[in-house]
């Protein structure tokens, strides 16, 4: 089976209703694994798998377990490649909100990003606080779970902003992704030796 196949099993697997209702679906699994790369710290495999469920679905057997399963370790490391490759990452779906933003594929793929940074938040914010929170905000507005907050519910209410915010994704990875796996930039020197 070639890897477009696994992956259009795995899109039909993730997308049926009878997974538990806090399972993320294809789209949200993408930008889960998409934050789980950029991470500097590994998340244990049978951790993030687990969480992206919820709850243990229901295979119709082992073989099935292992073939979902194991797509998704391979989504997750195709998607480390391209992050580490020099071109843009593309995304699973359009880079619009669309009329209704709550219905559109790129908020599902922000919350799935926010639902992986949530899993490793400390570690996100350890090293360039400032930078990363304002390399995420576009992600953060996408992802619609922050416009109750006094500064993202201005943002939400212009849609031109939002538009624009939501186009700078794919760049914005590249920018997250050297943050976290591009330490040989700072000087070594500069870093207090552990004892």
């Amino acid at each position: 089976m070639s890897f477009a196949e696994q992956l259009a099993r795995l899109q039909v697997f993730l997308d049926a209703d009878d997974l538990h209702e806090e399972a993320l679906d294809y789209i949200a699994a993408h930008g889960y694994l998409t934050a789980l790369c950029i991470c500097s710290e590994q998340v244990p495999e049978r951790e993030w798998i687990d969480a992206l469920f919820a709850e243990p679905p229901k295979y119709a057997d082992d073989t099935e377990r292992e073939a979902i399963e194991a797509t998704l370790i391979q989504l997750k490391a195709h998607i480390a490649r391209q992050l580490a490759s020099d071109e843009d990452m593309e995304l699973p779906c359009e880079l619009d909100m669309g009329d209704e933003p709550d219905e559109s594929d790129l908020r599902g793929w922000c919350i799935g990003f926010m639902e992986g940074v949530f899993m490793r938040e400390s570690v996100w914010f350890e090293d360039s606080e400032e930078e990363v929170s304002e390399l995420l905000l576009p992600i953060m507005v996408g992802s619609g779970l922050f416009d109750e907050q006094p500064e993202f519910s201005d943002i939400a209410t212009d849609p031109n902003l939002v538009a624009e915010m939501v186009e700078q994704i794919p760049e914005i990875l590249t920018a997250l992704y050297l943050i976290c796996h591009a330490p040989e930039e700072k000087p070594a020197l500069l870093k207090p030796r552990k004892h």
